[in-house]
């Protein structure tokens, strides 16, 4: 069953003609990791769309309000369809570059990587936000999920540099629109 947050995220996408939305498979996914974020933790989502990831990070929270969540998008009138949805006080939705802001937002237990920055571009930037212990999940990584030369190689590249990242464990799921899950090294950036 669609949670009814998701469902009118969902709704909203289709109505502004948006059709990059969080597939089902790897929200439900993404809900179970938001669950796991340690109290006083935080969230990062790197390409907000209309809102259907958001919706799937607020439902794995459930009722909680002690984990901030923090959503990305530099396209203005996307961001504006996620933007006119309800969202508990917690969840900020942010318009602009998804490196420079991830740059600037200090550390953070999960970070959703649903958009060409901070995924294409600025992965070091990502991994450097990401806490000791903290999830990274990236979508869309199945190479025939791009129709062109150019994205598979930038997808390939993506992976191979998440897979052989030193301060990551990280597993290639050949699921959903393709995921690769990260965790950090405790005591990565640390010396250790």
């Amino acid at each position: 069953m669609t949670p009814d947050r998701v469902a009118a995220a969902t709704v909203a996408a289709r109505g502004a003609g948006f059709t990059m939305s969080c597939e089902p498979d790897t929200g439900t996914l993404l809900a179970v990791l938001a669950a796991a974020v340690p109290a006083g933790g935080r969230i990062l989502e790197l390409g907000t769309g209309a809102g259907v990831g958001t919706a799937w990070i607020v439902h794995g929270l459930g009722g909680r309000t002690d984990v901030e969540v923090v959503t990305v998008d530099n396209d203005p009138r996307v961001a504006g369809v996620a933007a006119r949805l309800a969202w508990p006080p917690h969840v900020r939705l942010v318009v602009g570059d998804a490196v420079e802001v991830t740059a600037g937002e200090g550390s953070f237990d999960l970070v959703f990587a649903d958009a060409q920055g901070g995924k294409w571009t600025g992965l070091d930037v990502t991994i450097a936000a990401l806490r000791p212990g903290g999830h990274l999940l990236v979508d869309d990584m199945t190479p025939p999920f791009y129709a062109d030369d150019h994205h598979e190689r930038k997808t390939a590249e993506v992976r191979a540099a998440l897979l052989g990242h030193p301060e990551l464990v990280s597993v290639a799921l050949a699921w959903s629109t393709g995921l690769v899950l990260s965790t950090r090294h405790r005591g990565a950036g640390q010396g250790v």
